[in-house]
């Protein structure tokens, strides 16, 4: 293999001020390649008409490396190179041509048809490449549209964390400055979003269910598995993707899957040690870090099985302290005033907490829990404050009294056997007595409450008659 250094971009050195050291990028072409040429001449053009300050990225290295062969075959290519991230600059080819400008990470989960080795995955850089993703489809042009790539060519053995960018999916698209310049301006401002590093299964070539994740949530793919791989998958190719990747979790498609598939593969990754998120998982996040989003998992998992967790407004613990005590703890509210207030109103409760540092909990069939999670120093707190919520929310839609530490709930009606007794037939005179609405039924007038019935809830909250 000729590879030769065509000149380096460097930008100053950070302060000592604390900031972050710069990272260094080595970025790869080929010369048989006309839109890695493109991008890298983009690049250069950016690199040299700005000041170091001008891009999101200034706090980085540039050098720029070209080979004679294909870079599917660049196989080793990084040897040598002292670089934190290498990207390769490339161009894509698709059966079914599109305008496109994609990313991915390579590796081969079977045989090697397009470089590499067989059943080798190279090292991955999912928090980069989801934020170069996320500035392509900020600088994309119209009529392209933006993906990430499943896992399927070489080069398999190298180094550095890496991926490829591309730009396809014909000739036309390859040598247009246009896309070249959307790419090499996605590549110069992409900064990570603390990023959630995940692996994917299951989908089209294109993945779209992982694009559209990592675009509107924190979730950031490295090796990704096309549908047709996973039967062929055992436990060593899943760690491996999850090492490779520096994954956390596992993100599958489901509908991209069949049953039997998806209960091998859940098996497997169960065995594996590497926690399944849904997509509202991923999202549900915010801002929380990984170990701290971990910690209320496995709490939730021990309230039922399969529990789903739905974070409002938490925040990081403090230095991430998740130690007994000031962690993660449970919020026990009494079940009957949960299950009034769901009746009551439960989309307006669910937007409320929001505004509460916890944490609601589902069944993996999303039937609210009466037990919430918050951190253990505010847990008094956050008891009354949740308390004092539904207790509003109750107020506000029910007829309701209060008698020392016990709130009355009074409902009124429609009574189905009163009505049939009063010779009532059903249909329509029933839907107008139930909406409040008195009907005349041979000279005779019928009233609401002449077939109503009353109800009474009574439910204990202490400190009742302290609430606002």
């Amino acid at each position: 293999m000729n590879m030769c250094v065509e000149g380096g971009l460097t930008r100053p050195d950070s302060c000592a001020c604390g900031s972050k050291r710069r990272m260094n990028v080595a970025l790869i072409s080929s010369r048989q390649d006309p839109a890695g040429k493109n991008i890298r001449n983009q690049i250069e053009l950016l690199l040299d008409s700005g000041g170091p300050g001008d891009w999101p990225g200034a706090d980085r290295t540039y050098e720029f490396y070209e080979c004679d062969e294909r870079l599917i075959y660049a196989e080793n290519v990084d040897t040598g190179i002292e670089a934190d991230l290498v990207i390769f600059l490339s161009r894509h080819s698709s059966l079914n041509p599109v305008p496109v400008l994609t990313v991915h990470v390579t590796g081969n989960y079977g045989n090697a048809e397009l470089g590499g080795s067989p059943r080798t995955l190279a090292p991955a850089a999912p928090e980069m490449m989801q934020a170069t993703l996320r500035s392509l489809a900020k600088h994309c042009p119209e009529g392209y549209r933006i993906s990430y790539e499943v896992t399927h060519h070489g080069p398999t053995n190298l180094r550095h964390p890496s991926f490829f960018v591309e730009v396809g999916s014909t000739e036309k698209e390859w040598t247009d400055p246009v896309a070249g310049r959307a790419v090499a301006e996605s590549v110069l401002s992409a900064v990570m979003q603390n990023p959630v590093p995940l692996i994917g299964f299951g989908g089209t070539h294109y993945a779209a269910r992982e694009t559209e994740i990592a675009l509107s949530s924190r979730g950031a793919f490295g090796h990704i598995a096309h549908t047709r791989e996973i039967a062929g998958m055992g436990e060593e190719m899943i760690r491996a993707m999850a090492e490779k990747s520096g994954a956390v979790a596992a993100y599958i498609d489901r509908k991209a899957l069949g049953r039997e598939e998806l209960l091998r593969l859940t098996a497997m990754l169960e065995i594996l040690g590497i926690p399944r998120l849904s997509e509202s998982e991923i999202r549900s996040m915010g801002h929380l870090s990984w170990e701290t989003y971990r910690a209320i998992r496995e709490t939730a998992a021990t309230l039922s099985p399969g529990a789903r967790c739905y974070i409002h407004d938490l925040p990081e613990a403090p230095g991430c302290d998740l130690t007994p005590g000031n962690g993660i703890r449970t919020l026990e509210i009494n079940p009957e005033l949960i299950a009034e207030t769901v009746k009551a109103d439960e989309p307006g409760f669910i937007q409320k907490l929001d505004a509460l540092p916890v944490v609601h909990v589902t069944t993996r069939d999303n039937r609210l829990l009466p037990v919430f999670l918050g951190y253990g120093k505010a847990r008094s707190q956050l008891i009354h404050d949740l308390n004092t919520l539904c207790v509003k929310i109750i107020r506000n839609k029910e007829i309701t009294a209060t008698e020392s530490d016990h709130l009355i709930i009074k409902r009124v009606r429609f009574d189905p056997q009163k009505a049939r007794e009063l010779g009532i037939p059903s249909g329509p005179f029933y839907k107008q007595l139930s909406s409040g609405r008195a009907v005349e039924i041979g000279g005779r007038v019928i009233t609401p409450d002449m077939v109503a019935s009353g109800s009474e809830v009574k439910i204990h909250i202490p400190g009742l008659k302290k609430f606002p």
